[in-house]
């Protein structure tokens, strides 16, 4: 069971969703993997939420901002034709419902939505290492959708699908390393280093965040530079804390942040107002139990946004000077074991673990019980023999 809170710019939070991500279709191979599919489905949950989906917003037109990237600017004079045919505008006023799951766009006569289509989708398939040949490989992704590699970036480094899918690692987890995870809703994969050693419900856990370089430009971070798409809309790759994520959207203009543009350039949050960061309630991150590797909690929070920019012919856009990356929606997802799991997972690892170290405690103590009692025997048959002497 997963909570998700879906924030839109006006209000913090808007309406929540309970979303259920079992996997589906389980099948384990001749080669020691194990494929399946992850469903995505959604309900409303009103008791979470501030208020119904039936709200009205003031959202940007999504439809607009995405025609105004796929057309190209020689033909901006239809997209000025179909504007004005259907009486749209850059910002719209629509229900959360509408903006999250969809509704039918005038301007297109076709649906639009964040998260359409999404109820009775899935991700996947995956097909993961069980480990029985090598335990260092548990959970490890082999392949997704039958690829060993993505294939949207057009670079080797960029096009790796690393790790696993953040629900669990293989075991035995050192706070030296890295954690490596390929996330399918950002098309890439991701790394997050430990952070501090944490108690939930009596385990013992370590946490680990996305590194601020994870966002970062080129210019800090060099191996970002395969991420950067269109140097006008990044000022030449200068721009941080945002990846373009259209390659793998049928080229709609979605960008990716951190809610609020945590850890991004300050020219983003100057272009809208109401930004405030905070690394409490806008991180990602991982409490990931040590020695099993398995993912005991987790916050995913990430911010989708639109580019739209200048055009001398577009009515509406004539005013807007510059390329201008605005947020839609942010989501933090969050999922915790429930009690009754904690306590079936102390009862099953931690107290057989506690019972082991007392066992080897036991142990130390009856071979130190025995190595005195051998050195008094010693010096004993020692003594008498230099009497007998």
């Amino acid at each position: 069971l997963r909570n998700s809170y879906y924030t839109l710019p006006q209000a913090s939070p808007f309406p929540s969703r309970t979303r259920f991500f079992p996997k589906a279709n389980i099948t384990f191979n001749p080669n020691d993997t194990v494929s399946f599919v992850l469903p995505h489905g959604a309900i409303f949950e009103p008791s979470m939420s501030v208020g119904p989906e039936e709200d009205i917003v003031t959202s940007l037109n999504l439809a607009v901002a995405g025609a105004y990237s796929l057309i190209p600017k020689e033909l901006h004079v239809v997209l000025e034709n179909m504007i004005k045919t259907s009486n749209s505008s850059l910002f719209h006023n629509r229900t959360v419902k509408e903006i999250l799951w969809g509704y039918t766009d005038p301007m297109l006569k076709s649906p639009v939505g964040v998260f359409l289509p999404y109820n009775d989708t899935k991700d996947g398939p995956y097909n993961i290492y069980s480990g029985k040949d090598d335990i260092s490989k548990v959970a490890i992704i082999d392949m997704w959708k039958g690829q060993r590699s993505l294939t949207y970036w057009n670079d080797t480094y960029c096009d790796m699908i690393n790790g696993t899918d953040a629900s669990s690692f293989p075991p035995f987890l050192e706070k030296t390393k890295p954690l490596n995870f390929f996330s399918s809703d950002i098309c890439r994969s991701l790394s997050a280093s430990f952070q501090q050693s944490l108690n939930l419900k009596g385990i013992d856990v370590y946490r680990f965040n996305l590194h601020p370089d994870t966002m970062a430009s080129p210019t800090r971070n060099p191996d970002n530079r395969c991420f950067c798409r269109d140097k006008a809309t990044t000022k030449n790759c200068t721009l941080a804390g945002v990846l373009d994520i259209s390659a793998c959207k049928d080229d709609k203009p979605i960008y990716i942040s951190l809610p609020h543009f945590l850890h991004g350039s300050e020219s983003l949050r100057e272009s809208v107002l109401g930004l405030n960061p905070n690394e409490e309630q806008h991180e990602t991150f991982l409490d990931v139990e040590p020695l099993t590797g398995f993912t005991l909690r987790f916050a995913k929070r990430i911010q989708i946004n639109m580019m739209y920019g200048p055009s001398k012919t577009v009515t509406i856009l004539k005013k807007v000077k510059d390329y201008t990356i605005f947020p839609v929606v942010w989501m933090n997802e969050t999922a915790m074991l429930d009690d009754e799991k904690a306590d079936v997972f102390k009862e099953r690892l931690v107290s057989r673990i506690q019972m082991l170290e007392t066992i080897q405690y036991v142990l130390l103590g009856v071979g130190v019980s025995v190595f005195v009692l051998c050195l008094i025997s010693y010096c004993v048959v020692r003594r008498k023999d230099s009497k007998i002497a």
